[in-house]
């Protein structure tokens, strides 16, 4: 496992590690525009390639997943969602509660804002499902199971980041006295990465130039360097350890508390054991997504909070992998 996760981690450190670096020779307009060329064509380009893989490869024979999977996938992202709300209504009514009309309020009301709950919400509901997700998972179970987690990745990646997550930094992204249903709507209809994704499902079978065809496949590991080399800047810039604070909850709940339900609810109301519930488990408990980043640069969310979240969530999980191996790797629980 060590050996594992060395090599998943390797590009992630190398490139954030040079965004640490170079940030302070970057104009100070670069990452959001970094961010939002991803949102608008890196992503779009990367699922245009990875859709048209999908009768090859890693990819291929998903007419033989288990719709069981991909049940227990959107199961764990409404829970999630539900568990994250809850947590932070608490937390907003606690900080409430804590103010008072004749103090200083600078101290708790970033945290009341729109563009930090939709951060929170985007750190602790959507999952590095991809790669650290399909990097480490399929190394600790049986390959009976190598199809949960690989219809896991797939059907998380099209309805997590561009979908649920798109609602949620549209909504956040708006007073909420000027939000109205129409506008996540249409945010959520003119989503680049959907209409991609569905452009390389249809176009699988056609036959492209193998300059272009190479330069796709090409596409997706530069994507994935910008995503991290992201991080790097956003991490450099924050200006102090109240951002780590911060994002302590949400990575929390996304590394911890999210896949324990997954645990506890797939062996209790499904009855799953062994390898199958250790993958869901795993998959639904992988590291903040850097697709929240993403949309945080394109919807004008607390940025800060998310890539601390990133951080902090992909250290915890080094200390919780050990945990879940143990507890629903076994089938006698």
């Amino acid at each position: 496992m060590t050996e594992t996760l060395f090599h998943a981690y390797t590009p992630l450190i190398l490139w954030m590690s040079l965004g640490l670096l170079i940030f302070r020779f970057l104009p100070p307009w670069l990452p959001h525009f970094l961010g939002r060329g991803l949102y608008w064509f890196g992503v779009p380009l990367e699922l245009v390639a990875l859709a048209r893989q999908s009768n090859q490869g890693e990819f291929s024979g998903l007419e033989s997943l288990p719709i069981l999977a991909a049940i227990i996938t959107g199961g764990a992202i409404i829970v999630g969602l539900i568990v994250t709300l809850l947590v932070l209504w608490g937390w907003k009514k606690i900080l409430s509660q804590q103010i008072k009309p004749d103090l200083d309020k600078s101290v708790s009301s970033h945290w009341l804002d729109s563009p930090t709950q939709g951060s929170f919400l985007l750190s602790a509901v959507l999952g590095n499902t991809g790669f650290v997700g399909l990097a480490i998972a399929p190394f600790l179970v049986h390959a009976d199971a190598l199809n949960w987690i690989l219809l896991f990745s797939i059907t998380h990646n099209v309805i997590g980041p561009y979908g649920v997550g798109v609602l949620i930094a549209s909504y956040y992204s708006h007073e909420q006295s000027s939000n109205r249903w129409w506008i996540q709507l249409r945010d959520l209809l003119t989503v680049p990465p959907l209409w991609a994704f569905v452009l390389g499902t249809l176009t699988q079978q056609v036959v492209l130039p193998e300059a272009i065809e190479s330069g796709l496949q090409a596409s997706i590991n530069i994507v994935i360097a910008c995503a991290f080399l992201l991080t790097g800047i956003r991490l450099a810039q924050l200006q102090n350890w109240q951002n780590f604070q911060r994002a302590f909850i949400p990575a929390v709940l996304r590394v911890v508390a999210i896949p324990l339900f997954v645990g506890v609810l797939t062996t209790l109301l499904l009855g799953l054991s062994g390898d199958r519930r250790l993958a869901m488990v795993l998959m639904s408990g992988m590291p903040s997504a850097f697709a929240g980043l993403i949309l945080a640069e394109e919807y004008n969310l607390d940025r800060d909070l998310i890539a601390s979240s990133i951080i902090l969530s992909t250290l915890l999980l080094l200390l919780v992998l050990p945990v879940w191996i143990v507890v629903f790797g076994s089938s006698k629980i």
